[in-house]
C-alpha cells in the first residue's frame, strides 16, 4: 500500500474523517486496505453525510478485530487459505485410513452402566457444564429462545428449567458442598432474552455467581476466493455466525477455562440447547471419562450406514491418529477410497462401526487449558462455499469461515487420549429443532423428525426405561399419528432429577408394579418410594414433596388422568394459543389426575384401591 493512499480521488471521504480517528482505528483501516479490502472505503461520502452508518461499519470492523484471535486480517488470511484448498478440491482427510474408534459400549441399561454412573457421581463436585445456546426458535415456529421451549406438556417444564434442576440435583449428590459452574454461550440474537429468562425466574434456583454468559460474535462473509469481504450496500458488512466452535475461543479469551481449572474443576461437559435426554447420560459419561482416563470423550449413538449424521472414526496416517467426527457425506467416499469399495457397510447388528456423533462432549480441563493456551482457542475452521463459476472463484452467496466444537481433537497429540462412549439413542439424544412441516418431511424420508412431539415422546420413553430397570412392568403402547408425525404417546413417565439421577436411585425407590398405556406418572422428591404401585391405562399420579417429606406409595390407581386434545385447523394458526402447543398440534387436558403436593416435612402415605 502506498503511503499516500489518502490522496487518491476515491478516498476523499475517508480523508475527511481521518484526523478524527484514533491511532488504533487508523492502523486498522491501513491494514485492511493493504490486505485487499480497499473496496470497503472507496467512494465514501464526505464527513457530514451518512456518518452514523460509517461509524457503525467501523465499530463492527473493530469488534471483529478485537474478538477474532490475531485480528480481522488474520481472519481474512485464514479465509484465503481455506478457499484456496476448496478451489483445489483438497481432501482434508487425504492419506488417512479410517478405523473403528476406541469406544465404550453403554447402549445397554445394565449393571455395567450402573457402575459407570457410580464412578461418575464421584466426579460431580469437579465438573462444569457448558451449554451452547446461541439459537432462536424460528425453525420451530417459536418467537423466542429455544431453551424457553417446553420439554414436556404435563407440567410445562422448559428446557432451561430442566437443565437447572439437574445441576441442582447434581450438587446435592456431590461428595462435597459445591456450586456447579454453568457456562452459557449466547449470541447477539439471544443474549438479552437469555439473561432475562434467568433473571425473571430467579436463575431457576441457581446462584447468579455460578452462571457465566459468554457472547459469541458474528464474523464477516466473503464474496470470492480472493478474500474480498462482502458488503450489503456501501456501509454495511454482511455478517454471519462462526459456529459453535467459538465456545473454545470464548472460554480462553474470558480466562474462564483457566479459572475453573484453578478452582478445582476437572471436567467440562458440553451440551446442546434442546436435547432433553442428555442428563440421562451425563453420570455414566463422566464415569467413563474418568475410568478410562480420556482427555476428550464424545458421546455417540449407533448409526445405520449412510445415515445423515456424522460418524466418529479413528483416522490413522503414518504414526499419527485422530479420533473425530467425519461428516456422513465425507465418510462414505473416504471409506470407498481407502478401506472397502462398498463403503460404510453394516456389522452383524446392522450398524456402522462408526457411531453417530450427538455433539455432547466430556473434556478433561487440564489438557484442554493447555490446548487453549497454545491455540488461543481457535480450532480447525472450514469453508463450504457454493460456487457460481467454473473456476470456483465467485460465490453464489457470501460465505464465511465456520468452526465446530467437536473438531477440538484435531489439536490433540498422540499422548492425549480421545475416545467415544456409545449410548442408546432415545436414552441420550432426541433433539427438538424442526417445526411440524419440516419434521413431517424428515420423517417421511426415513430420518428422525426431531420435533417437539417426538422429543417429548422420547423423554417419556427414557422414563419408562428407568421403570423397567427397577422391575416395573410397562405396558407396550401403540404408535399414533398427529398432524402426520408418528410417535408413541405413553405411558408418560417424568422422574425428576430431584427424585433420581442414577439407575441405582430409581431401583432403590421403585419396587415392582405396573403402568398402563397412556398412564401418567410424575415423581418429584428425594424421598418418595413406590411399592408395587399399579397405574391403570389413562390413570395419572403426580407427586411432589419438599426435602424432609417422606412419601410411601402403594396400591392400585385408576382415574381419568390426562386427555390429548387435537387442535383444529383454526387453532393451529391462532396466535392466542401458545406456540409451544401449536408446534405439537395438541394440548393435554387434566380430566381427573391425582395430584399430591407435600410442602411440609413429615411422613406420608398414599394408598390406592
Amino acid at each position: 500500500m502506498k503511503l499516500n493512499f489518502l490522496d487518491q480521488n476515491n478516498m476523499e471521504g475517508v480523508k475527511s474523517h481521518w484526523i478524527d480517528w484514533s491511532k488504533q482505528r487508523q492502523n486498522m483501516v491501513k491494514q485492511l486496505i493493504s490486505n485487499g479490502q480497499i473496496h470497503i472505503f472507496e467512494n465514501w461520502e464526505l464527513k457530514g453525510l451518512s456518518d452514523i452508518k460509517k461509524e457503525n461499519l467501523l465499530c463492527i470492523l473493530e469488534k471483529v478485530n478485537q474478538s477474532y484471535p490475531g485480528g480481522i486480517c488474520s481472519y481474512i488470511d485464514n479465509g484465503r487459505k481455506l478457499f484456496k484448498e476448496s478451489q483445489l478440491g483438497k481432501n482434508p482427510f487425504e492419506g488417512f485410513i479410517p478405523e473403528q474408534p476406541d469406544k465404550v459400549d453403554l447402549t445397554k441399561i445394565d449393571n455395567f452402566y450402573s457402575q459407570m454412573e457410580k464412578i461418575g457421581v464421584q466426579q460431580f463436585a469437579q465438573m462444569g457444564l457448558v451449554l451452547v445456546a446461541g439459537g432462536l426458535g424460528e425453525r420451530l415456529g417459536f418467537d423466542g429462545i429455544k431453551i424457553d421451549i417446553t420439554l414436556e406438556t404435563i407440567q410445562d417444564t422448559t428446557y432451561i428449567k430442566y437443565f437447572a434442576d439437574n445441576i441442582l440435583a447434581i450438587e446435592r449428590r456431590a461428595n462435597i458442598q459445591c456450586s456447579i459452574p454453568f457456562i452459557v454461550m449466547v449470541s447477539e440474537n439471544t443474549e438479552l432474552k437469555t439473561r432475562s429468562s434467568f433473571v425473571d425466574n430467579n436463575y431457576y434456583g441457581l446462584k447468579s455467581s455460578q452462571v457465566f454468559f459468554l457472547k459469541q460474535e458474528l464474523v464477516p462473509a466473503f464474496t470470492n476466493s480472493q478474500g474480498k469481504l462482502a458488503l450489503n450496500g456501501k456501509y454495511e458488512l454482511i455478517m454471519k455466525p462462526h459456529g459453535h466452535g467459538d465456545i473454545h475461543i470464548l472460554l480462553h479469551q474470558s480466562g474462564l477455562a483457566k479459572k475453573l481449572k484453578s478452582d478445582g474443576i476437572n471436567y467440562l461437559v458440553f451440551i446442546q440447547d434442546t436435547n432433553g435426554q442428555v442428563f440421562n447420560a451425563v453420570p455414566a459419561a463422566l464415569g467413563t471419562a474418568f475410568d478410562n482416563n480420556f482427555d476428550f470423550l464424545s458421546l455417540a449413538v449407533n448409526r445405520i450406514p449412510g445415515e445423515a449424521v456424522g460418524g466418529l472414526a479413528k483416522l490413522v496416517k503414518n504414526k499419527r491418529s485422530l479420533t473425530l467426527n467425519v461428516e456422513y457425506n465425507q465418510l462414505e467416499p473416504l471409506l470407498r477410497d481407502t478401506v472397502n469399495p462398498e463403503g460404510d457397510i453394516p456389522n452383524e447388528e446392522g450398524f456402522s462401526i462408526f457411531p453417530g456423533n450427538i455433539n455432547v462432549l466430556v473434556v478433561n480441563i487440564n489438557s484442554y487449558v493447555e490446548i487453549l493456551e497454545q491455540t488461543k482457542g481457535v480450532i480447525a475452521e472450514f469453508v463450504n462455499p457454493k460456487y457460481e463459476d467454473t473456476n470456483r472463484s465467485i460465490f453464489k452467496k457470501p460465505a464465511r469461515l465456520e468452526t465446530m466444537m467437536q473438531d477440538l481433537p484435531k489439536l490433540y497429540t498422540s499422548e492425549q487420549k480421545v475416545g467415544v462412549a456409545v449410548f442408546d439413542r432415545i436414552w441420550s439424544f432426541s433433539a427438538n429443532k424442526n417445526k411440524l412441516d419440516d419434521a413431517l418431511i424428515k420423517q417421511k424420508s426415513g430420518r428422525p423428525a426431531e420435533s417437539a412431539t417426538t422429543a417429548e415422546a422420547d423423554f417419556y420413553e427414557a422414563g419408562r426405561m428407568k421403570l423397567r430397570y427397577a422391575g416395573m412392568h410397562v405396558e407396550d403402547a401403540k404408535s399414533i399419528t398427529v398432524n402426520g408425525i408418528s410417535f408413541i404417546p405413553g405411558p408418560r413417565v417424568i422422574l425428576s432429577s430431584n427424585f433420581a439421577i442414577t439407575l441405582e436411585e430409581v431401583k432403590n425407590r421403585i419396587s415392582g408394579g405396573f403402568i398402563g398405556d397412556e398412564a401418567t406418572l410424575s415423581l418429584n422428591g428425594s424421598d418418595i418410594k413406590l411399592d408395587q404401585v399399579e397405574l391403570k391405562s389413562n390413570a395419572a399420579l403426580l407427586i411432589s414433596a419438599v426435602s424432609g417429606a417422606s412419601v410411601y406409595v402403594r396400591g392400585r390407581f385408576d382415574n381419568r388422568g390426562f386427555e390429548r386434545i387435537l387442535l383444529s385447523k383454526r387453532e393451529m394458526v391462532d396466535n392466542n394459543i401458545p406456540e409451544t402447543v401449536r408446534m405439537r398440534g395438541y394440548r393435554m387436558v387434566d380430566r381427573g389426575a391425582l395430584i399430591y403436593k407435600f410442602d411440609k416435612p413429615g411422613s406420608y402415605l398414599i394408598e390406592g384401591d
